[in-house]
């Protein structure tokens, strides 16, 4: 069994660090990196992009709302039409990044609440995943489980890689509960661990109403921005190892 392990990284901004970016990178396969909207600048991703190419560390867009206060975290009434271009903006920036870097970007994937939204919305998702489909058809949509957003990935012929969050909690039809529930974000080490061996070994997930649903996943996700990230991404790796090997998603759907 061939698994993508993944962070989101390069969330600091200015003199402001979050997240230990570089241990974090000598263990995972794949980066999805902050655009600058809901963190990230350009010395930042910069740095970011040619650290993960030192490693052979695939790299991403992370495209969130234009809300740095918020982290992206905050639900934004946008035009959809205007949301469109600046998820292409955040695509062409770290394209460029990593192009001047001697690196490529691989992939990309929507963060926080702009995720949640289109992943809940077809009518969001359509419009979103076109514009990325305009960009770059083959790049990789990096997705937590979503008929919206891979429906709407489908249809404009892009490549899919389903994500599952071994820190955050899903509801019965795969997507992920909001954070302000209780245990909606899960921080026991253990019970992050056996969620990923459930995964990997029963294909199924316990949702966070006590249902087991199946899920399939290319790529396993852990947060960059909680404590013990680094232990934790490490111990996520020695499960995934046991049951076969670390594989980048581009490598996995090369074709």
């Amino acid at each position: 069994m061939d698994i993508d392990l993944n962070a989101d990284l390069g969330e600091g901004f200015g003199p402001w660090r979050m997240g230990e970016d570089e241990a974090l990178l000598d263990i995972v396969s794949s980066a999805n990196v902050a655009c600058g909207f809901h963190a990230g600048d350009p010395v930042i991703m910069n740095r970011t992009v040619r650290m993960a190419r030192e490693r052979g560390v695939d790299v991403g867009a992370h495209v969130g709302f234009p809300d740095l206060q918020g982290f992206g975290r905050r639900q934004m009434q946008m035009d959809v039409a205007e949301l469109a271009t600046y998820v292409i903006y955040q695509l062409g920036a770290l394209a460029g990044m990593a192009r001047a870097a001697g690196h490529r970007m691989t992939h990309m994937s929507f963060h926080g609440a702009l995720g949640n939204m289109a992943a809940a919305d077809a009518a969001l998702a359509g419009p979103l995943v076109r514009a990325v489909a305009d960009f770059d058809p083959a790049l990789i949509m990096s997705t937590s489980a979503s008929r919206a957003i891979e429906d709407a990935a489908e249809r404009c012929g892009m490549r899919v890689a389903r994500t599952f969050l071994a820190d955050r909690a899903c509801d019965d039809e795969g997507l992920l509960v909001p954070r302000k529930l209780p245990g909606a974000v899960i921080h026991e080490r253990e019970a992050v661990l056996a969620r990923v061996r459930q995964l990997l070994e029963d294909g199924t997930v316990t949702t966070h109403g006590g249902n087991k649903i199946a899920m399939q996943a290319r790529s396993i996700l852990v947060h960059g921005d909680t404590p013990g990230a680094v232990e934790l991404a490490r111990a996520v790796r020695s499960v995934v190892e046991a049951a076969g090997r670390v594989v980048p998603i581009s490598q996995q759907l090369a074709a």
